[in-house]
């Protein structure tokens, strides 16, 4: 951007220049990172505060920065603004309106980064598709998502997390949607936002700025009767699929009239695949180039991610976890799979009723219909106790440290067993990898 863009773009104050405001520029938050000719923005946090490198973003070659105090300085070019990471929207803003590109935003309790990577396969079938890396689906991650998109990208697929009220809104309101995905509403976060009827009013945030006229969500009730939108609304469920074929990498369906494959098992994939399938559709694309996008989605990092660690077969689903995205992993193993070990860790974020969701949990596993009475089921954690503590079906154990769980496993558990691993990332179930791999 030129640095008159970054002015009119902020309606910042010019406190100092040196420069001509016709130069282009490129916008850092880092000064580890930054470059000669980069303008500095700094951001603020609840233990950090960039402004006080402003001097060292000058010295490393930046050409400028902004500021929200008065800065003194014989360097650069400084632009005043009342809130940093508000004006870092304004400029991502101002870039979505230039290069106006389509943009797909996704929020769910859970689900939203499979959908996203699988709404960006298939749309990259037939456009020039960028989506937000990995799960940058903050405020930050949003603007990051915005400046590193490419200039000929014709479609913008975006992630949108949120932790409370307002935040989905905000994301909406300098994105400006054309369609709007949202893949559930469940109870990740309940502990901060009290209600599932809370999470749906946030969650639905999410067309308060939509400029499209297509929202796609789940065949949700309380979506349906929450959500404020009067475009064309498409919802969708797993009743709507006939299943042809599954197995533990492999999914084959019909969906209204057409066969889609995916290179993946599990129910919960192919309904987050509709979303990636009417979203093509509402962009024109045809059923071949759909069916093909679908069949090249591959699963990211610790989202279903087969991986072996001393000698032992490892399904890593420990991403993140919640009460619906743990019922969905249970029904696929029992659905698919056979001769296990579940290793199952604590839930975040569950607030008041955090031992009860885990204790359901447990209840849930313990009357289901595929559970075999050879199942192993391995808890670690505080929380995770009330899981196990439910079941009484099959073989149930609790450790509270992920070295006593590893010990275990090396004692008692045969190679020839595939481990699943799922919890919230706070227990950083990637340790029980790496402690195998130094067996």
């Amino acid at each position: 951007m030129k640095i008159r863009e970054l002015i009119e773009a902020t309606d910042a104050a010019v406190l100092r220049n040196i420069a001509d405001l016709d130069i282009e520029t490129e916008i850092s938050t880092d000064t580890r990172t930054i470059k000669k000719g980069d303008f500095y923005l700094p951001l603020k946090g609840a233990s950090f505060d960039g402004e006080k490198f402003i001097s060292q973003a000058l010295e490393k070659g930046a050409v400028g920065a902004f500021c929200t105090n008065d800065f003194e300085t014989q360097n650069g070019i400084i632009l005043k603004v009342s809130d940093t990471l508000e004006a870092y929207l304004k400029l991502a803003n101002f870039r979505r309106k230039r290069l106006n590109f389509t943009v797909v935003a996704i929020t769910g309790s859970s689900g939203k980064t499979t959908t996203k990577e699988l709404v960006a396969s298939t749309l990259s079938e037939k456009y020039k598709t960028f989506k937000t890396p990995l799960n940058h689906n903050n405020e930050i991650g949003f603007c990051q998502t915005i400046f590193e998109a490419p200039d000929d990208t014709q479609v913008l697929v975006l992630e949108m997390g949120m932790r409370g009220l307002g935040e989905i809104e905000l994301l909406s309101k300098y994105s400006q949607p054309d369609i709007t995905i949202i893949s559930n509403v469940g109870t990740a976060h309940i502990g901060r936002l009290g209600s599932r009827e809370n999470i749906a009013k946030a969650k639905c945030e999410i067309v308060k700025y939509q400029r499209g006229n297509v929202f796609i969500a789940h065949d949700d009730e309380l979506i349906k009767n929450t959500v404020e939108f009067s475009g064309e609304k498409i919802f969708y469920s797993i009743k709507d699929v006939k299943i042809l074929e599954k197995s533990t990498h492999y999914s084959k369906f019909e969906y209204k009239g057409n066969i889609y494959e995916l290179n993946v098992g599990g129910d919960y994939n192919i309904e987050n695949a509709l979303s990636a399938i009417n979203t093509g559709f509402s962009l024109g694309m045809h059923s071949e180039e759909i069916k093909q996008g679908l069949k090249k989605y591959a699963p990211i990092e610790k989202r279903w991610e087969a991986v072996n660690a001393g000698g032992y077969e490892i399904i890593n689903d420990s991403y993140n976890a919640n009460p619906e995205s743990m019922r969905a992993f249970i029904d696929t193993i029992f659905e698919l799979y056979s001769n296990y070990v579940i290793v199952l860790g604590d839930m975040g974020e569950l607030g008041s009723n955090e031992i009860q969701y885990h204790a359901e949990l447990g209840e849930y596993i313990n009357n289901h219909k595929n559970l075999s009475a050879n199942t192993v089921i391995i808890s670690v954690g505080n929380l995770s106790k009330n899981i196990t503590d439910n079941i009484s079906k099959c073989s149930a154990l609790h450790h509270k440290s992920i070295e006593d769980a590893v010990n275990y496993i090396k004692q008692n558990v045969s190679k020839d067993k595939k481990l699943f691993l799922k919890a919230s990332r706070s227990m950083k179930f990637e340790r029980i990898i790496e402690e195998l791999e130094n067996s």
